[in-house]
């Protein structure tokens, strides 16, 4: 290679002109010291390879060739730093509308001067002829010129500024925006300040104040607690004794009379009522017991029936219990009602009625053998259809359905009985304080004891019972049937209790004694007068069936106050029975003679606590209508099945 010869990778045809020294003298002084052609390609990327010359001229040269290299005048098209614009085509920054974001701009390529005595190297084929894109920078690992994408990192003030000074009031994202922040402050408001003081408001505070529990009363000593008491508050102190029908002295020892407002009977809202979410599927009736039905207003307990179709029924109303949380044993109970609907349209069916606690109204499995049992005595009358396996007694024959006294005097030891021992009988017996029906364009009152086991052909003893005014009051001609026994009586209403016009008080005096069940009775009264009476011996034993003493109930009675429909009562005259129907109970009262004090559900002579606590099953489930299906089987009857 001639000394004006250009180096390899030099001054190429095929470089970016931009990169090369332009002046003549520049391109010369390279020459002169670079090296032959021969070694020229040894120079670069072997390093190792050379020898450190003793010249100064070698060191010059090689300072010489790296800063070219590194400038990419040396190698530019061939080297491992070389640059090929060519077969380097970017596309346009999709980031920005600037012609150059790359940091690459276009010019038509031009042949660069070639000195005059060299010819000019020959094109390669594959290399294009048009337009190329030039480097722009001076070393190719420039750190200063923006990336592809630095646009998104790089501010602009001017296009910022511009931005910034796009405002308006009509923005609707703005709007949107300022919408959410206040209905969010709003509900926060709610939340930690709305909320407190609406419950505030809601909440009934008592008239009376004072520095101490409660308040301090009238005579400043004695503070007023809103602890339940088994005497409403508002019960007059005229009704705190009366004189019972057999002439004893009786002292009130249970009272409401439903004088606050809007009370709930929903499950463990009150301390003495329930009400039931259920259907009464025993009598057959047309509607749904629901809690939502029954309320306080105007000082009476409501329950409202109402044509609403719920359940597959048609009609919805309400039963209200309380049972298993207030109970007696003997007395004298009270209620003072309006009747529902017209004395002149039948069809509705209001009650007010007791049960023994060991079987809860509607739920069917705990009735299975216990209702409505009121018999202590182990004989034919604790079995099953209350004859023997043979179908003996004859009088019996076809007599009951019932499956037997599930919890009879025969139970064999360590069986599941709920005491006191097994060989005390219990059961369920039912006495209804009144049912009112429309008869003859009037009202009537059925005042009833429902018993088991059976009489012959269901009569009772009539001489054993007594009617006090036969022209308001006559026994009942229904005796019964194969589930029950009624020993009943039929007393005139008439026309005036209804629709809150006017009230009635209906009641019922009942006596028992464990160790003399011959001196048990039962008085229904109306108005305060009595109507008739029961005496145990009108319930007493029957050589016909074989059957021994029924019991005036010794159990403690759990109350029912209820508003139903059924044809199996009272067949109903649709076309004129007008709905909302509303039964309006203005108290119930209970007392007890003076020095026998006998109230709860769970008394130590006849307990029902712990029998009902492990059988909850039964106990709580209103759905299962046999005890077996509660997953319980009856005790074994040491007459009838053996121990």
């Amino acid at each position: 290679m001639g000394p004006n010869s250009p180096p390899r990778g030099g001054h190429s045809r095929y470089d970016s002109g931009a990169s090369f020294m332009s002046d003549q003298s520049q391109t010369q002084a390279i020459q002169s010291t670079a090296p032959s052609h021969d070694d020229h390609s040894a120079l670069i990327g072997q390093r190792s390879r050379h020898r450190r010359a003793p010249t100064e001229s070698v060191r010059t040269d090689r300072d010489e060739t790296t800063h070219g290299v590194a400038r990419g005048s040396i190698g530019g098209g061939y080297g491992p730093y070389a640059y090929v614009p060519a077969t380097a085509q970017y596309n346009p920054n999709r980031f920005s509308n600037m012609s150059n974001a790359s940091g690459f701009s276009e010019k038509e390529y031009s042949e660069p001067p070639t000195p005059h005595d060299q010819p000019a190297a020959p094109l390669p084929p594959q290399l294009p002829t048009g337009p190329v894109r030039q480097h722009t920078n001076t070393f190719l690992w420039d750190t200063k010129e923006p990336d592809i994408d630095d646009l998104l990192h790089n501010p602009d003030p001017v296009r910022d500024a511009a931005l910034d000074r796009r405002w308006t009031l009509f923005s609707l994202r703005g709007w949107l925006n300022v919408v959410m922040l206040l209905v969010l402050l709003s509900g926060l408001i709610t939340l930690f300040a709305g909320y407190p003081i609406i419950i505030w408001y809601r909440q009934h505070h008592p008239s009376v104040t004072g520095y101490n529990l409660g308040g301090i009363n009238k005579t400043g000593q004695i503070p007023k607690l809103n602890v339940p008491s088994l005497i409403d508050v508002d019960t007059p102190q005229s009704a705190y004794t009366r004189t019972g029908f057999d002439g004893n002295g009786y002292s009130l020892v249970f009272s409401d009379e439903f004088n606050v407002d809007g009370r709930s009977f929903y499950a463990g809202d009150d301390p003495f009522w329930e009400a039931v979410n259920l259907h009464y599927y025993g009598t057959g009736d047309l509607e749904w017991y629901q809690e939502d039905t029954i309320t306080t207003e105007g000082g009476n307990l409501v329950i409202t029936m109402t044509e609403t179709p719920t359940h597959g029924l048609n009609w919805k109303s309400g039963m209200l219990q309380s049972w298993n949380k207030f109970c007696f044993t003997t007395g004298y109970i009270e209620v003072n009602v309006s009747l529902p609907g017209s004395p002149q349209v039948p069809g509705l069916w209001p009650a007010a009625w007791t049960m023994g606690n060991l079987g809860r109204v509607g739920y069917g499995s705990t009735t299975d053998g216990t209702w409505p049992f009121t018999y202590d005595s182990c004989d034919v009358g604790t079995y099953p259809n209350q004859t023997t396996k043979d179908g003996t007694p004859t009088a019996a024959a076809g007599l009951s359905y019932q499956p037997g006294q599930r919890l009879s005097a025969c139970t064999c030891p360590g069986s599941d009985h709920p005491g006191p021992s097994v060989s005390r009988g219990r059961g369920a017996p039912e006495v209804d304080i009144m049912e009112t029906e429309v008869l003859l364009e009037t009202g009537k009152a059925s005042q009833s004891m429902q018993i088991a086991p059976y009489d012959t052909n269901y009569n009772f003893t009539y001489s054993d019972a007594k009617i006090y005014e036969k022209t308001a009051t006559y026994y009942n001609t229904y005796h019964g049937g194969t589930y029950q026994e009624a020993v009943s009586a039929i007393t005139t209403v008439g026309d005036e209790p209804y629709n809150g016009a006017a009230y009635r008080t209906f009641g019922f005096e009942l006596w028992s004694d464990p160790n003399d069940p011959s001196a048990g009775y039962v008085t229904w009264a109306m108005g305060g007068n009595p109507t008739w009476t029961l005496n145990a011996a009108a319930i007493g034993p029957d050589p016909e069936t074989e059957i021994n003493q029924r019991l005036i109930s010794v159990e403690p009675m759990s109350i029912t106050l209820n508003l139903g429909l059924s044809t199996n009562f009272q067949a109903q005259d649709f076309a004129h029975l007008v709905f909302p129907s509303i039964f309006r109970i203005d108290y119930v009262r209970v007392y007890q003679r003076n020095g026998y004090l006998n109230i709860g559900c769970d008394p130590s002579d006849y307990p029902t606590a712990d029998y009902i606590n492990n059988h909850l099953n039964a106990y709580s489930n209103p759905n299962l209508t046999v005890w077996s299906q509660a997953g319980y089987d009856f005790p074994r009857n040491s007459q009838y099945d053996g121990c």
